[in-house]
């Protein structure tokens, strides 16, 4: 979604200012892969997955998706290795493992 940059500027005197807590870019997290620092990475059991979907809400960046089967996996480009999605998920079917380089 684009964002119509004339409705978040406002003239204050004689500068120019964007409304507090928009964004003007259109997203940048699925532009920079981010994941090549990470040290746990999430592993998901998808006999477990019950396909919910709690992980992709909570999830910090494009770091999860919905596979075929209505399950949801991880993005490795994309995950920083916080485990966020291992932490909320409700039936515990991702693990943090170690990641080997």
């Amino acid at each position: 979604m684009r964002v119509d940059l004339s409705k978040i500027k406002k003239k204050v005197g004689k500068v120019e200012i964007t409304t507090g807590a928009v964004l003007a870019s259109d997203g940048s997290t699925e532009k920079n892969k981010t994941g090549g620092w990470r040290a746990m990475r999430p592993v998901t059991d998808h006999a477990k997955c019950t396909g919910c979907g709690i992980c992709w809400v909570y999830r910090p960046d494009a770091s999860r998706f919905k596979d075929k089967d209505g399950k949801y996996d991880v993005v490795l480009d994309y995950c920083k290795g916080c485990g966020i999605c291992a932490d909320v998920c409700p039936v515990k079917c991702i693990t943090m493992v170690a990641e080997e380089k």
